[in-house]
């Protein structure tokens, strides 16, 4: 056998050898790629089969109907009869089985005056906050605790960051009407101060990790019904 320096292939004798391969490659790629956006359109939530972390199981094709892919929730305002005087009304996966796995939800939310949406976080996705009606004073803050903080009119729209705290609250003499967009049909939702006053974490850790007053910690848990 010659040695492989003593084989004469010439470029152009090489680029006929791997043309065709490439070529065979890149259509075999396109064509996997094809059937698999080919196979299925959607994954309409399928409540019968347990939750996974990566959403619900898709329900078979044969039983998913229009109305799978339609939300009538938003028809009326949320309920505002509470403290925070804001009523949220959510179109996740586990309310809008159509959005399972499109990586897309929606919420409605009114806010009286007064109202305010506590500091709060989605773990799961990115938020697009619409003003429909009303003005709104909203902000988030940053990893290296940056305050990004604007007064919202009708027609805005602000961006905040998945996973970064956030609130917003009336800064109005009028009710809010706001729509809000997610980039997760699950995008998640803990608010901050049901996190440490509606549980049972013992008031003496909550006072020596956020420097609070025990008696405010115990006024707080009294009021979202937290123990400890």
């Amino acid at each position: 056998m010659l040695p492989f320096h003593a084989i004469n292939v010439t470029p152009k004798i090489l680029v006929r050898m791997i043309s065709p391969v490439l070529i065979f490659i890149i259509f075999s790629l396109l064509l996997i790629s094809s059937s698999h956006a080919a196979v299925q359109d959607f994954c309409v939530a399928d409540f019968t089969a347990p939750e996974s972390p990566a959403g619900y199981a898709c329900k078979k094709p044969a039983d998913v109907t229009v109305d799978d892919f339609i939300f009538s929730g938003f028809r009326v305002p949320g309920n505002t009869s509470n403290f925070i005087k804001t009523g949220v009304i959510p179109a996740f996966a586990t309310q809008f089985p159509g959005v399972n796995g499109l990586g897309i939800s929606m919420i409605r939310a009114d806010v009286e005056v007064g109202g305010v949406v506590p500091l709060h976080t989605h773990p799961g996705g990115s938020e697009v906050l619409h003003v429909v009606k009303g003005k709104m004073l909203a902000g988030f803050i940053s990893t290296d605790n940056k305050v990004y903080i604007k007064t919202l009119e009708k027609g805005d729209i602000m961006v905040f960051p998945q996973g970064l705290l956030h609130f917003s609250l009336n800064a109005g003499r009028s009710p809010v009407l706001l729509f809000v967009s997610f980039s997760s049909a699950n995008p998640g939702f803990q608010l901050v101060p049901n996190a440490l006053f509606q549980t049972d974490l013992p008031t003496e850790v909550i006072a020596a990790t956020t420097f609070l007053d025990t008696a405010q910690i115990k006024k707080l848990k009294a009021i979202l019904g937290g123990t400890g």
